[in-house]
């Protein structure tokens, strides 16, 4: 079973990190989720789940603006041929949530360290980067460092790149 919200937040609290989370109605797309910028600061984040021909996965994490080149990005992560969207039943086996909540702390839930996490460096330049608690439902706003430490903390070597 994939961990829940209330498990991220503990595990988090384990960590000694502190992070703060805004409920609102589901939110879908980057469209949807820009109204409530004037509520939550920092760099809110777009969250591709890609897999290349080799079924090797990687979960890149950008600011919500940034446009990344599918067509290019392979040479950039170091992924065998060029890649794909993973399919919804493997982000749920790997990451534990559904298309419109992916998110970095779904990493929690990649106990065999199956997914690559590439974060973009200019997301990584704010202070404060926010993203889905494993919901859609709720964002968590977290410093940036403590992103970091989170990601190694799952068992992940986080690759910050130039991606956008």
């Amino acid at each position: 079973m994939p961990k829940t919200e209330a498990e991220l937040n503990q595990f988090l609290a384990d960590l000694g990190i502190s992070v703060s989370t805004v409920r609102h109605p589901p939110l879908f797309t980057v469209a949807d989720s820009q109204a409530l910028r004037g509520e939550i600061h920092g760099g809110h984040t777009k969250n591709l789940f890609l897999k290349d021909k080799k079924d090797n996965y990687f979960l890149v994490t950008v600011g919500e603006d940034a446009v990344v080149d599918l067509k290019q990005i392979h040479h950039l992560i170091g992924a065998a041929s060029r890649v794909s969207f993973g399919k919804p039943e493997m982000l749920m086996e790997l990451l534990g949530v559904i298309p419109g909540a992916v998110t970095v702390f779904g990493l929690i839930n990649d106990t065999e360290g199956k997914v690559k996490v590439v974060l973009d460096q200019e997301l990584m330049s704010h202070d404060v980067i926010n993203g889905h608690p494993l919901t859609n439902e709720a964002t968590t706003s977290i410093a940036a460092a403590d992103l970091i430490r989170f990601v190694e903390a799952t068992g992940h070597d986080p690759v910050i790149l130039k991606v956008s």
